[in-house]
């Protein structure tokens, strides 16, 4: 990808991440345009239409299918990992592998091997309303994590140990929200600041969980996906130049 299709992908990415946030606090109102549904209903139906849209834009880029494959295995890589530590209040290396494939295969990859990780996880787990939050939730951070590396393409250790950290409890606000709208009644900012009051000592765990992934596997992790990565893009462009001539 060159440097106009990193901008031009980073600028989507950042008015679709304005879109959703402003959508999902419009229809807080009682008085909604969409046909004064309730918030629970009308937020899982925004978030599922952001997950439509991600698969779409991700279906219409130019991807081979050896990296379709590589995100494939990514994706379930990281929800194999999730399944061993469902045992320990949300300490588990999903967070952490899906940031490291954005970081590196970029932010559409790193959506869907986030997304993807949710939902074959709670195979073994257990599907729920739930489900498309959590897909929603990795996703943003696998993509975000590509998007870092665009705009900050020498982002060191540390910075990166903060980002694992403040997704720890950005994934946890997001899936408050979810628990919020569906299970709450009726909605108030006391009710929300409860849950997440409830949800801390959670969030930090899997916070501490991702900068441990982090600081113990990341550097040669990255080292060993970006060198699959260089392969990969060798193997496209000599594939492109053989059916040329």
């Amino acid at each position: 990808m060159n440097a106009i299709s990193k901008k031009k992908l980073s600028k989507k990415l950042l008015l679709f991440w304005m879109i959703v946030p402003g959508l999902l606090l419009a229809s807080i109102r009682g008085d909604n345009l969409l046909f004064r549904q309730g918030w629970g209903l009308l937020s899982f139906e925004i978030i599922f239409l952001a997950l439509i849209f991600f698969y779409w834009a991700y279906e219409r880029s130019p991807v081979s299918s050896r990296e379709i494959a590589v995100i494939a295995v990514l994706g379930t890589i990281a929800a194999v990992g999730r399944v061993p530590f469902a045992m320990l209040p949300n300490v588990q290396p999903t967070t952490f592998l899906v940031i490291i494939s954005g970081f590196v295969f970029g932010p559409q990859a790193g959506f869907m091997v986030g997304s993807t990780a949710a939902v074959v996880s709670n195979f073994f787990l257990g599907q729920g309303p739930w489900t498309p939050w959590q897909m929603f939730s990795w996703g943003l951070a696998g993509s975000t994590a590509g998007l870092i590396k665009i705009v900050y393409p020498q982002i060191g250790r540390r910075e990166m140990a903060v980002f694992h950290f403040l997704w720890g409890y950005l994934y946890g606000l997001i899936m408050n929200l979810w628990f919020w709208t569906a299970i709450i009644s009726p909605l108030s900012l006391k009710s929300l600041l409860m849950i997440c009051a409830a949800s801390f000592w959670f969030d930090t765990l899997h916070a501490l969980g991702n900068v441990a992934f982090y600081l113990l596997f990341g550097a040669g992790l990255v080292k060993m996906l970006e060198r699959f990565r260089r392969k990969l893009e060798v193997n496209i462009v000599r594939q492109c130049h053989s059916d040329t001539f």
